[in-house]
């Protein structure tokens, strides 16, 4: 760590509190070019875990530096690897929880500006943040409450931010592992003062996952550090070029990208046929909504939304 940071930083902690000015001094120190090596990055996150006293400017620097430091600064941009993957889930397990305020913001900020990163950081990412919708307390970051046992409009934000970033578990829908977390904290909240937006994401979320089948997956990091080989490689032709992203599987992508567009009638039937609810589907929803001995009210809602959506009645 440069002494500069190093000496603000053990500033910061004595003061026990870092206001608007402090923020700015931080960020003309680690961050004056855009660039935050790994020991500012640990000086920043060391900050956010010892001083608890903090401006929202600081919430919104600790974010977005973060953020720069696991998705931009490593090859190819956007996909975070391993490594950095694996340094983030240690600093926000060093005291034992996740804060509410910086981290979590942190945290699923960095799965909105990823193209993709590991299943281990997106696993992580729901156990943390269904942990802190069931049990947290205090502010969040755009104003709202974290409110234990029951789910509260900034909650509800938080939740669908997560499921629709683009490097969630499901980045063009809503995945299994999701719809399976949303169940859960529709469970555990039932009986909760819970936001009114909090039933629209459930029913909708968990209807977009039986009715919304997309075989979208954004490229891999391995698949993407050789396309960006293949477009910086000057020594290569064009033909080479298209030959290697056929070898690699990307040619199906590029013919669905520059194919002539479908029928209306066909457009309509897919659609259709998208909708329709396969039978391992239906089977996992008739074991959720069996799992106990009523039907509650956001199970109906989720009933009335797919026979609305899809045109057929579910029998369970």
């Amino acid at each position: 760590m440069t002494a500069p940071i190093s000496d603000l930083s053990a500033a910061l902690k004595a003061k026990a509190s870092i206001d608007a000015d402090d923020t700015l001094a931080i960020r003309r120190i680690a961050w004056p070019d855009g660039w935050i090596d790994a020991p500012e990055a640990d000086a920043i996150f060391d900050l956010n875990t010892s001083v608890r006293d903090t401006s929202r400017e600081w919430v919104d620097f600790f974010v977005e530096a973060i953020s720069a430091y696991v998705v931009r600064q490593q090859a190819p941009e956007g996909y975070v690897d391993d490594a950095k993957a694996a340094w983030l889930m240690s600093r926000i397990d060093s005291d034992g929880k996740v804060d509410s305020l910086g981290e979590l913001e942190a945290l699923v900020k960095i799965l909105e500006d990823a193209t993709n990163a590991p299943e281990t950081l997106k696993i992580y990412a729901l156990k943390q943040i269904e942990f802190i919708v069931l049990t947290g307390t205090g502010p969040t970051r755009d104003g709202g409450s974290l409110d234990a046992g029951s789910i509260s409009a900034a909650e509800v934000n938080l939740l669908r931010r997560l499921l629709f970033a683009q490097a969630s578990d499901g980045p063009a829908s809503v995945s299994r592992a999701e719809a399976d977390m949303l169940f859960r904290i529709k469970d555990a909240t039932l009986a909760g003062a819970n936001a009114p937006e909090w039933q629209k994401l459930f029913v909708q979320a968990v209807g977009n996952h039986l009715m919304a089948h997309s075989d979208y997956r954004p490229l891999a990091r391995d698949q993407a550090v050789r396309l960006d080989a293949s477009m910086n490689d000057t020594h290569s032709d064009v033909g080479g070029f298209f030959s290697r992203m056929s070898r690699a599987g990307f040619a199906d992508g590029l013919r669905a990208v520059f194919a002539a567009p479908e029928a209306p009638e066909h457009h309509d039937e897919a659609v259709a046929a998208d909708r329709a609810i396969a039978p391992d589907e239906r089977a996992w929803l008739k074991a959720k909504i069996d799992a106990d001995t009523t039907l509650d009210p956001l199970e109906k809602e989720l009933l009335a939304f797919i026979a609305e959506e899809s045109g057929t009645r579910v029998a369970l």
